[in-house]
């Protein structure tokens, strides 16, 4: 892995999406600080960093994916960047989107993008923190006919993700942990 790229994005990350106070997750559960992770992954420098490293990662790992995408909103740039890298380093690697509802009009979908079902896939995240929503897409893409190969995310929160991934016999690969961060894990 590109040890100077994924120092600038922990610097980057640091900069840009880290928050320090008191804050309640969408899991429910309260930190002593906040990862807005889209602060980054929506930048210009940051999407350039997720794609070149999310692609090196989903590739050192052995996954070979059709294509890349998770739950909306939190995965879509990263799933844009590795698909818009994917073009610098072939093969290509296309992007989708899993909605949070299935869409109520024209064709109903729940997955939108360039995804068909038997294809291969990996599940992207910005930040996990208890695997909820990799869950939610990967049954969405496994609902759908997918194939999923593992999970990709830019930062693990360490608070139980991993865990309930590999009970479900899904990895989590990621970029970031807490510790390059400089964060402390939360109690």
């Amino acid at each position: 892995m590109n040890e100077s790229a994924l120092a600038e994005l922990a610097a980057l990350v640091r900069l840009r999406s880290v928050e320090i106070g008191s804050f309640t997750l969408a899991s429910g559960r309260t930190s002593e600080y906040y990862i807005d992770a889209r602060r980054t992954t929506m930048s210009a420098r940051g999407l350039e960093l997720i794609g070149e490293l999310g692609l090196e990662a989903i590739r050192d790992r052995g996954w070979r994916p059709a294509l890349v995408g998770g739950l909306t909103l939190g995965a879509d740039p990263v799933a844009y960047a590795i698909a818009r890298a994917s073009r610098q380093m072939p093969p290509t690697v296309d992007a989708f989107t899993v909605r949070k509802d299935v869409k109520a009009h024209g064709a109903k979908r729940c997955i939108e993008g360039c995804f068909e079902p038997g294809e291969t896939v990996v599940v992207v995240e910005d930040v996990v923190t208890t695997g909820a929503s990799a869950l939610k897409a990967t049954a969405a893409v496994s609902d759908a006919g997918g194939v999923v190969s593992g999970v990709l995310a830019v930062v693990d929160r360490e608070e139980g993700g991993r865990v309930a991934l590999e009970a479900a016999e899904l990895e989590l690969v990621t970029l970031l942990s807490l510790a390059d961060l400089g964060l402390p894990l939360s109690p």
